[in-house]
């Protein structure tokens, strides 16, 4: 819809075919007796993005069409030996002291050298990641590390410097396992074992510190609806229903598309917002990825999201912070599980736990809605008795949780998978780069002309400020052509 809404504006006719009956792919709406959950990210980062999308799509900007707040705090963590921190939103001083206060003197310390560093990963990639279409010459991107990591000098052996987001933490934050945790969980929350992601992952938990988080009244869903209207308000189409079986191609470019009652479209351009095994069936032969094109993250084994609604009676207490993480009981053991060689559900996962506390969402204020995350395996098959060790963990957050529970429902990787078409429901993750490219996305233009690729599994990868980025970047590629230098 981000590319769909800029393109309107570039003078473009703009139909979008939609396979579900409703507009916003991940950002969907549960709702049941009164209550209402979001099934994708609670949260939003990097507003700024969709400010954006808001100006250049009209003179209404964001704050007008959703309700926007930072939430305070940004987050809570309950780490496994019980020790407890809350993060405020957006502010690196207030971060220090937390950890200080929590885990000891000096831990602040300690983190803030290692956001220094990030800070200059993030000024060395951003650019390049977030804002230009993928470089031909992509293989910099892969083979240059912007985290300056330091060196721990030792004597009479060879000096020692971080390659993995573990080792940062081993190495720069002191040993203390709690930090470890921290730092190693904005790794786990997109996918990624933070044994093997590169040191570059540091722009994780500098984007969200930095740029805080916010919440939209009404769910995340509100900020779907909202681009939806901004579509329709900009003379975008949309046909609900509409599973498109084939790109057509007519003189070596795409030409318009093919829906499943057997009816085509012909069209100057196609954007194909789905994951790469269904877009490379969409057209015979090859794949669809340009020869060269970096390795895609749908083969690396990215795990998919085990998602846990609650309605619970009694309401929300004050003070309750939206988001807790739960930290595993042994984290060791959660990644030898989820990225080891027969991958399986953790027995005692690290659990977020969200509590918007969002009038919107409850039929009244003696009730609460809570939603449980967890990333597991894709194509794992979740069970009864992994949802109730879910439920257990979730209680350290939730004090009486389960004397509260009126009723739940799950959503696994396999119902991931039908909703997005992504082998197992396999969740993409944000570009990051180094780790020879295995963490970048293929571009966004294809091997055929008038082809390009959108969303979380093209350049540069998933999350929401992501996918709006990606929506600027194919705008900008069909309305300037191929010369687009980036967004502005």
């Amino acid at each position: 819809m981000a590319a769909a809404a800029r393109l309107a504006v570039g003078g473009h006719r703009v139909v979008v075919y939609e396979r579900a009956g409703t507009h916003g792919g991940a950002l969907g709406r549960v709702e049941r007796d009164g209550f209402a959950f979001d099934t994708g990210p609670g949260l939003l980062q990097l507003p700024a993005v969709f400010r954006d999308l808001f100006l250049k799509t009209g003179k209404e900007p964001l704050e007008r069409c959703v309700e926007l707040s930072q939430v305070e705090p940004a987050v809570r963590h309950v780490f496994a030996d019980g020790t407890e921190v809350s993060l405020p939103n957006a502010s690196r001083a207030g971060v220090g002291e937390a950890l200080d206060a929590a885990l000891g003197g000096g831990a602040g310390a300690r983190w803030a050298a290692f956001m220094n560093r990030a800070r200059e990963a993030w000024d060395r990639s951003r650019r390049p990641l977030l804002e230009e279409p993928l470089w031909p010459n992509w293989q910099v991107l892969a083979e240059r590390e912007p985290y300056p990591a330091a060196v721990q000098r030792r004597l009479l052996r060879r000096d020692r410097v971080a390659t993995t987001l573990t080792e940062v933490a081993e190495l720069e934050l002191g040993g203390e396992p709690r930090l470890r945790a921290l730092l190693e969980h904005y790794a786990l929350a997109y996918g990624l074992d933070p044994r093997t992601t590169p040191p570059s992952a540091a722009v994780l938990p500098y984007m969200e510190q930095t740029f805080g988080a916010w919440y939209v009244r009404g769910g995340l869903r509100a900020l779907a609806d909202a681009v939806y209207e901004r579509c329709l308000a900009r003379g975008v189409e949309f046909r609900f229903g509409a599973e498109v079986t084939r790109i057509v191609e007519k003189d070596g470019r795409a030409a318009g598309v093919e829906l499943s009652d057997r009816s085509a479209e012909d069209a100057a351009f196609v954007v194909a917002g789905v994951a790469p095994g269904v877009l490379d069936g969409l057209l015979p032969g090859p794949p669809i990825r340009a020869t060269g094109e970096v390795p895609s993250q749908a083969q690396a084994g990215l795990p998919s999201r085990l998602t846990v609604l609650l309605a619970l009676r009694g309401g929300r207490p004050e003070d309750t912070p939206y988001r807790t993480v739960v930290h595993a009981g042994d984290r060791q053991d959660e990644l030898d599980r989820l990225f080891g060689p027969r991958p399986a559900v953790a027995v005692s996962p690290s659990v977020t736990v969200l509590r918007p506390g969002d009038p919107e969402l409850v039929p009244d204020a003696e009730h609460e809605a809570v939603t449980l995350t967890v990333t597991v395996p894709a194509h794992a098959e979740v069970s009864e008795a992994d949802v109730e060790r879910v439920l257990t963990v979730a209680e350290r957050a939730v004090p009486g949780l389960r004397d509260r529970l009126l009723w739940h429902e799950v959503r696994t990787p396999a119902d991931v998978a039908a909703a997005t078409g992504a082998d197992g429901g396999s969740v993409p993750a944000p570009a990051l780069a180094s780790a020879g490219g295995r963490l970048l996305h293929p571009s966004n233009s294809t091997r055929i002309p008038g082809l390009f690729a959108v969303g979380g599994w093209a350049h540069p990868g998933g999350g929401l400020p992501h996918a709006g980025m990606s929506g600027a970047l194919v705008a900008g590629l069909i309305v300037e052509g191929p010369d687009f230098r980036g967004s502005q």
